[in-house]
Order: C-alpha cells, then structure tokens, then sequence
C-alpha cells in the first residue's frame, strides 16, 4: 500500500479517496517539488483531520474542527435567512449540548436544521436530553465560544451524566446556556436606561436582582422588555422565561431579550442572604450587610468631571455587633428607606470613609433591599420588661415589633386621672434604640418611635431606658438609664 493509501486510512473523514489523492496531487505541484507524494499526503490528512478533544470545556476558538458528544439540554427555533447571492434562503437552529464538563452552543445549518427541529406539520427528529455526536468549527460567538456543526449524528447508546432541567435554580446557570427558565425573588430594581446603538437606534435597559435559596444573579432586560421593571415592586416573586446566560466582567448574568418574558408568581420565593457582620469588616472586601437604619440622610447630587450629574444617599446601619455608613450612588439614592427600616444590602465594597472611618458602597452591582416588619408579638408584660432591660440592639431590636402594646401598658406607672374635665399624661417606661441624639432625642422601639424631651446626653444607636408622662407621642423623661 502506497504512502497516499496509509494516509488515507487513518483518517475519520467523509472526504473519497479520489478527493484525498487530487488534494495530494495539487499540493505537491503547489510546493514545486519541495514535497513528495508521502509529505503531501501528510500535510493534507493534518488539515482534514478533526480535532478530538476530551471535553466541551476544552473547546476553544481557533481550534481547528473539533470532534465531541454532547447532551441536549435545549432547542432553539428555527430561523431563515437570505444568502448573498443565492435565492434560496438559508436556515440555521442553535441547540444548546451539554457534557459534565460544560455547555456549549452548537448552530445546525439547512438541511441538518431542517432535520432537527421540522415544522409543525411535520416535527423533527431532535428532542431534549439525545446525545450527540458533532464535528464543526469552534468560534467566537455573541455567548461564548460556539460551533457551527458540519456533521451531526445521534448516538443512541452514549451516556452523559447532565441533568436536563425544565426550571433553574441560580446557582445551575452556566456561562452560555440559553432558553433559561428561572424562579426568583426580586432584591432591587433599576430604572430604564437608553443608549445610542453604533447604527444610530435607540436601545433601552434595565436591570434587576433576583435570588433564590441557592443565591442571586443579575437580571438585564433589553428594549421593550426593559420597561417591565416598572410593573414589579422589590420582593415580589417572578418567573423569569426564555433567559440566557452572559458573562460581563467575570460574573454571570441572566438576560432577556425579545423572545423571553416575566410572569409574576403567587408562591413567593424564599431567599435568605448571608450577611458579615459589621465589626467583622475590612477595608477591600465585597460582602453582604444588613442591619437597622439609625441615620438616614437626604439625597444630594453632584456633578462628574465629565460634565454628568450623579447621585448619592448616606445611611447609617446597626447589627449586633457595630454600625457602619453606607453610600448609594446613582440609582440605588432613590431607594426608599426611613429610619428604623430593616435593609439587606448585597456586593457592597468596603472603603475607608470619613475620620479613618469604614464605610460601605453601594454601586451599580449592589442590591438595596428593604425587609418587611415582622408581626408584633404577643409575649406577656413580664417578659416584655425583662427584654427591655437586655443589651440587645441592631436587628435583634427592630424584630421585637411593636414590643407590644400590652407590654406598654403593664410598664405604666401611673394611671391616667381625670381631672376638671382634662387627662392628666400617662406615665410610661420604654426601652428602644436612640436614631436620633439631636433635641429632641428620637427613640425606636420596635416600629414605633418616640420623641423624648431630656436633658441627657445620649449617644447615636444607644439603647436606653427612659420613664415619664406621655401625651401624643412625646415623654417628659423623669429618668433615663
């Protein structure tokens, strides 16, 4: 057997061998006898030959046409294109396959197209969770690396341990997968932003925070779909249909476009964020913090070096352990947060702030979420005043609710007496953290605040005792301690 024939023989190729050894021919004509028959044939069985690779993940743009099995996690639809002078229109499929290693969009071309997804009167052959056996050409696609198949055969007989998922859990999103069905809970929300597209079109964006009890991920919404997030409040819960998954800076994020849509769902989703505590933190860490509000100030605007307007709103937060200042800027500043609210914010980035300060940033990654008030509790007046007297400040305290109304009116030391017609002021005792040290001082006491007249000096986020007569929400404090 000639060197042509051996060369022949160790390809996996659908090339004839009339085709090889033409190939052959030229090509020792080509290099004007700088190779004979055997280099020749060498030189175009490497070039014929499809690359092997040991998984999805090793696919990479620039390979030469790889070989590989995949699962099939999702199908897309059909779409029919013109070619450049030709008058037949093209079609092309993408369908998303899957290994243990990876996922990796693969576009099926005309008649393969055709064959895979059919049409209604006649469906194809392709379905969710066959495994395929594909040759094609890796490239640089707008997901990530994609391949544009020229041989796609079924393998009834492989296995590929990949779940196929009709709905996602956040932390199962993967770099390129598509036609994404998720549950989640809204954490935030952005307003609408237009840019200018390079072809001179307008285009809208939006975007929002999602999690579930896996985690959260970054929701962008394109163009008209962008307009949904003015039809959804934070800590809603949604669906989101017909998502992909894109990589912007190293992280993932969920996207809709023109084909996907939101539903909102009535079985809300649970999602519990684990939050650092504030004395635990440093200056370069990304975190997750929450706490109660103690200061709250206005927002303000600022104008950029580059002629734009900013935004910015400070608050002050308090956990267990300390508080901390935390800055939202741009369209985190028009979140609505009071004194005493509850508030999960997520990716922050701790600096160094005022006086050596820490403080917490909130930017365009961040998530503010303001947490609903808890129910108020029932306890007894004994252990109502027993709680009133612990150390317990920062999110221990806002839980407490109301602390009671009952509790309130066990704590009163003197009852109200009519006298001559009027009401004498009833004397109370109430234990809450100070939000405000100004004159007069502002207590919170579960989701009620107090205004306290004192000569005392008391500190910001300081839980004390005070007793004195009340009258419309104000005490005349006899005694704080």
């Amino acid at each position: 057997m000639g060197a042509i024939e051996d060369a022949y023989d160790d390809l996996d190729t659908d090339v004839s061998f009339e085709e090889f050894a033409d190939a052959v021919e030229q090509k020792v004509e080509e290099m004007a006898g700088l190779a004979d028959e055997e280099t020749a044939a060498m030189l175009i069985a490497h070039e014929l030959k499809d690359e092997q690779v040991n998984g999805i993940a090793d696919i990479a743009p620039g390979m030469d046409d790889v070989k590989f099995m995949g699962k099939v996690v999702s199908i897309g639809e059909l779409r029919t294109f013109e070619r450049e002078g030709d008058d037949e229109d093209g079609r092309v499929v993408n369908v998303e396959v899957a290994d243990e290693t990876g996922r990796i969009r693969v576009s099926l071309w005309d008649e393969v197209a055709m064959a895979a997804v059919g049409t209604e009167d006649d469906p194809g052959e392709l379905e969710v969770g066959d495994i395929l056996r594909i040759a094609g050409r890796p490239k640089d696609g707008y997901n990530g690396v994609e391949v544009s198949a020229n041989k796609v055969e079924p393998d009834e007989d492989a296995e590929i341990d990949v779940p196929v998922m009709d709905t996602y859990r956040i932390e199962d999103l993967t770099l390129g997968a598509s036609d994404v069905t998720l549950k989640g809970k809204i954490l935030d929300v952005d307003t609408v932003r237009t840019f200018s597209r390079d072809d001179g079109s307008e285009g809208k964006v939006a975007n929002m925070t999602l999690g579930d009890p896996t985690g959260r991920v970054r929701l962008t919404l394109w163009d008209e779909k962008a307009d949904r997030v003015d039809d959804f409040d934070g800590g809603e819960s949604i669906e989101v249909i017909d998502g992909y998954v894109r990589d912007r800076d190293g992280d993932i994020e969920l996207h809709l476009g023109s084909r996907g849509t939101i539903e909102p769902l009535e079985d809300p989703i649970e999602y519990i964020p684990e939050t650092t505590d504030i004395a635990d933190l440093e200056i370069g860490q990304t975190v997750d913090i929450a706490g109660g509000v103690i200061e709250a100030d206005p927002k303000r605007t600022f104008d950029r070096d580059d002629g734009s307007e900013g935004q910015v709103r400070n608050v002050r937060i308090k956990d267990d352990t300390g508080d901390i200042r935390v800055a939202m800027w741009g369209g985190k500043a028009d979140t609505d947060i009071d004194l005493a609210d509850r508030v999960v914010f997520t990716d922050v980035e701790i600096k160094e702030g005022w006086q050596d300060d820490l403080e917490a940033s909130a930017g365009w990654r961040s998530a503010v979420s303001v947490l609903e008030p808890e129910s108020a509790s029932s306890e007894s007046a004994e252990t109502s005043a027993s709680q009133a007297s612990s150390d317990n400040v920062g999110l221990d305290t806002f839980e407490d609710s109301n602390a009671s109304s009952d509790a309130i009116d066990s704590a009163a030391t003197t009852s109200a007496e009519e006298s001559g017609g009027a009401v004498t002021a009833e004397a109370i005792e109430i234990t809450g953290t100070v939000v405000q040290a100004g004159d007069p001082v502002v207590l919170m006491n579960g989701n009620e605040t107090w205004s306290v007249n004192t000569d005392e000096s008391v500190r910001l986020g300081e839980e004390i005792t005070v007793r004195g007569p009340e009258a419309d929400g104000t005490i005349e404090a006899e005694d704080v301690f």
